[in-house]
């Protein structure tokens, strides 16, 4: 934005809260009515302004919600499909079955730490996991470009397997296109997951409550930050490697531990602000983060400085955010702890009650920032 556009944006906040509400100065703060301004805004129902898509609408944040929200829910509108959770939880007969989908385009389609295989059926695996299931059958569906490598395919198809294996889960069907050279950027994959709720727990944002803690299992950013390196377009080099892996071992550790969990998200596309974000809406309340609390490498930190970008929105493909009770969040830290993929967990914030809708970030130089969701596409194509 230019000076012009951004200056006096307070004061003109301010005077249009007072306004609309009534309120004065005296009464209201003005940092109290520029989020009162903000949540209005929020409270909009969600549309599509553009007239064709872009790519933020696959970024994870505002444009997605948009897209989501104000067209595919709007089309298939039923509870279920309402709660907009990593997976549908459905009851058969007796029991709960999750169900969930995702689609994998991630350029390149090999990256250090992994590749689109792996990616495919960890991420299927971990959005089954944060439901509280465990995973059982999965479907794999590949559209390839005419004159892909087979050998490359080979590869990817063994890291599949390997990475389900590992998972505890099978292949159990599929589907296979091929289209024309230059029609596909070589690989796209879908995977499709089902799986089995044998714990009697109820996860999502109508259980988080004022008093909650957040944690997240382990350092944020190095997925997408590894993606971006690999691509060879910046003249950057660091090392690290992508977080991507299967979680349901370290999800059942946690639920053991701590009966008082709430919710779980793994943090991909749109990272961890967008996760706290959804929570903070949907749930209507706050979510305060302390900066210095959130584990991150120095190698992420440094890319994303050079980069112009905030680690709170850059994808993780192994790491999860939960709310817990707060009554039992020192057991949780030490279950995730226990386990090799949540050695790095940490507290990072608090669920309060106001300002409703808002996720409120303290800053190592003293300071509180609003953390909004993400807005364009920092790092396309990172899963």
């Amino acid at each position: 934005m230019t000076t012009e556009r951004t200056a006096g944006w307070a004061e003109r906040a301010v005077a249009e809260a007072e306004a609309t509400t009534g309120h004065r100065s005296g009464r209201l703060s003005p940092e109290q009515q520029v989020l009162q301004r903000i949540e209005r805004a929020r409270q909009r129902a969600p549309r599509i302004r553009e007239s064709r898509l872009t790519l933020a609408h696959g970024a994870g944040g505002k444009a997605t919600h948009s897209l989501v929200e104000g067209l595919f829910v709007e089309a298939f509108r039923n509870p279920t499909l309402e709660a907009l959770d990593d997976a549908a939880v459905l009851s058969v007969g007796t029991g709960r079955l999750a169900f969930t989908t995702d689609s994998y385009v991630v350029s390149p389609l090999f990256f250090p730490g992994g590749d689109i295989g792996d990616l495919a059926v960890n991420g299927t695996v971990n959005d089954l996991a944060v439901s509280g299931a465990r995973p059982l059958y999965l479907s794999a569906g590949f559209i390839l470009e005419e004159g892909f490598p087979v050998a490359d395919l080979r590869r990817i198809v063994a890291s599949m397997a390997a990475a389900a294996e590992r998972a505890g889960v099978q292949v159990v069907t599929g589907d296979t296109k091929v289209v024309q050279r230059g029609k596909a950027d070589g690989c796209y994959v879908n995977t499709a997951g089902v799986g089995v709720l044998e714990r009697p727990v109820t996860l999502g944002t109508a259980q988080v409550r004022p008093g909650d803690a957040v944690v997240v299992s382990g350092p944020i950013g190095d997925h997408g930050v590894t993606i971006m390196l690999a691509r060879g377009e910046l003249d950057i080099a660091a090392d690290l490697t992508s977080d991507t892996a299967a979680l349901p071992g370290l999800v059942a550790a946690l639920l053991d531990a701590a009966p008082g969990v709430r919710l779980l998200r793994d943090a991909t596309r749109g990272g961890v602000a967008t996760i706290l974000n959804e929570v903070a809406q949907a749930a209507r309340v706050a979510v305060v983060v302390d900066e210095a609390a959130v584990p991150v490498r120095p190698a992420v930190t440094g890319a994303c400085e050079l980069l112009g970008i905030d680690p709170l929105y850059v994808a993780c493909e192994g790491r999860l955010v939960a709310v817990v009770d707060g009554a039992q969040v020192e057991a949780a830290v030490a279950a995730l702890r226990g386990h090799p993929l949540g050695d790095g967990a940490a507290v990072i914030g608090r669920i309060t009650a106001d300002p409703p809708g808002m996720v409120l970030l303290h800053t190592a130089f003293g300071g509180t920032r609003v953390v909004d969701m993400l807005v364009g596409d920092p790092l396309p194509r990172i899963c």
